[in-house]
């Protein structure tokens, strides 16, 4: 098997257990089998095992003979990717941060009297919508295949997973999910501009601030650990 194939297979697991098995009725069927928990002992097990081979395949891929260039990136390809890869590293870690009512273990938080607090004013998915954002904008700087592969594939899963999401959210707790979905959005910032929800900085300064420096490390670090400088 070639490395490119092997890379994407790695990708396509990552992506189905992820979409085609967790947003489906897969995982009801799972959870019927063996339990709420011993499922997320065990998807968290298989999202680290496939997230180690995806690292070990794409590095394997990038040296390919077949990762050939798909297109010239623009000049200005680089500002794009610095813009939306640092907007995408405020959202995640910030979520990462601030449990809210859609991730696992929290989903009683839904019922509070203001459930959309803190990042989740922006949007209510702000994890996967760094994820997606992270991708764009390492494709506006990397044209050959394997970047596109992975972080168009990564991409559009964080997208997906929104949507995902929100439906399992509101079948769990109908009765306070529209009053939730009333408070918040999904795309970042359209409950702000809608004037649903209001920015509070004082419930996320030092999240952003958290942010902004792990930002600055990984893109310090970056050719150390991916071996291309983030800036040129």
């Amino acid at each position: 098997m070639t490395e490119m194939a092997q890379f994407a297979l790695a990708l396509g697991f990552f992506i189905f257990i992820h979409v085609g098995f967790s947003a489906t009725g897969l995982r009801s069927l799972a959870v019927g089998a063996i339990g709420e928990g011993p499922y997320r002992g065990l998807f968290s097990l298989l999202s680290i095992g496939g997230l180690a081979a995806l690292i070990w395949t794409f590095g394997q891929a990038q040296v390919s003979a077949d990762n050939t260039l798909l297109w010239q990136t623009p000049s200005w390809g680089r500002h794009v990717a610095h813009t939306l890869v640092g907007l995408g590293f405020v959202l995640a870690v910030t979520g990462m941060l601030t449990p809210g009512p859609t991730q696992v273990g929290f989903e009683g938080s839904i019922a509070k009297p203001e459930p959309a607090q803190g990042i989740h004013r922006i949007t209510r998915h702000p994890f996967l919508w760094g994820v997606a954002l992270w991708g764009l904008g390492h494709l506006a700087a990397n044209a050959e295949v394997a970047s596109v592969a992975l972080f168009g594939g990564l991409a559009a899963m964080a997208l997906l997973g929104t949507r995902s999401i929100d439906r399992k959210t509101c079948a769990r707790s109908p009765e306070h999910w529209e009053r939730f979905a009333a408070t918040t959005s999904n795309v970042p910032f359209a409950a702000l501009l809608q004037k649903r929800n209001r920015l509070a900085l004082n419930e996320i300064w030092w999240k952003v601030l958290a942010a902004i420096a792990a930002y600055a490390a990984v893109a310090y670090y970056h050719a150390s650990f991916f071996g291309v400088p983030a800036f040129t």
